[in-house]
């Protein structure tokens, strides 16, 4: 009719039903399509042609079966060749076995014999020392070099990591933490500190968690563990200094090292105690080397 607006005709599409893998077409194709158009393409003209992948003449045909007759052959004779190895190559590995067990062996015993000397030389020294008794000076030595047990008045002093540090921040492991495994603990050269500061305060004798200290002792880290003389440390770092007790403890505290300790306490959390003892009792040093200077036969140039 004239004078009404037409309508757009509607396009409606008919539906096509929904493939559940539309959205992995390359995968679907492939493995729809497993031999590639190209092979299929080829295959089919030798089809065509009356070609076949055998041979068709004698002698190609002898040729393929002495080809896999001879393949046959080498894969049986290195499997009996493999076989017959097999023993040896167990004698041979055993052999191996035995001989660094034997080596172990001996190693061990090298050491514990190198243990025993050390302990008799250590014995022989001490017993030097003690030869020379009644000698105020011979004893002062003694005690000042380690060799001998000392007991007297003095200083104690813990340190301990701080407590983030020995908790882990939460998770119970020190090593991942953040804040605390660099700060929170505490350090070879804190150790260090402290006990030069000690020394420099007037101590006579000391121990670090029973370990006496004597002047070529060495106090190194191997990774998070604090070493004394080789030998590893846990915390908390029990300090024995024999000397003055009041004296002892009023001098390091106001020295430089007690106030790098307190320093730390304030700042990372590192817990410390210090007490005065009206007697500690230190073990004599583990091993003692000693040294003598002799006097210098040069003259000396004006």
């Amino acid at each position: 009719m004239c004078g009404m607006p037409q309508q757009p005709p509607v396009r409606s599409n008919p539906a096509r039903p929904f493939r559940p893998d539309a959205s992995m077409s390359l995968i679907t194709n492939v493995m729809d399509h497993s031999l590639d158009d190209g092979y299929a393409e080829a295959a089919a003209r030798k089809r065509a042609a009356g070609q076949s992948a055998l041979p068709k003449t004698l002698r190609a045909r002898l040729g393929l079966a002495a080809g896999l007759v001879l393949a046959a052959l080498v894969v049986t004779v290195g499997a009996a060749q493999a076989r017959v190895a097999a023993p040896v190559v167990a004698k041979e590995r055993q052999e191996l076995i035995d001989r660094i067990d034997r080596e172990t062996a001996a190693a061990d015993k090298l050491e514990s014999d190198v243990d025993a000397l050390r302990a008799d030389v250590n014995a022989r020294q001490r017993q030097a020392l003690r030869q020379s008794g009644g000698n105020p000076q011979a004893d002062l030595v003694s005690a000042l070099a380690g060799a001998t047990q000392v007991h007297g008045p003095g200083v104690k002093l813990v340190v301990d990591d701080a407590k983030e540090a020995s908790t882990g921040g939460g998770n119970g492991n020190p090593r991942e933490t953040s804040g605390f495994s660099d700060t929170g603990r505490v350090r070879d050269r804190d150790m260090q500190r402290v006990i030069n500061g000690l020394w420099q305060s007037g101590a006579e004798a000391i121990s670090v968690n029973g370990q006496r200290l004597t002047a070529l002792s060495a106090i190194r880290a191997a990774g998070d563990a604090i070493l004394v003389d080789n030998k590893p440390l846990v915390p908390p770092y029990t300090v024995l200094a024999v000397g003055d007790g009041q004296r002892l403890s009023a001098r390091f505290q106001n020295s430089s090292d007690g106030l790098y300790l307190h320093a730390l306490q304030d700042n990372y959390g590192i817990r410390t105690a210090i007490s005065v003892a009206d007697d500690l009792r230190l073990p004599a040093a583990p091993s003692v080397t000693v040294r003598t200077a002799q006097p210098s036969t040069e003259k000396g140039t004006s």
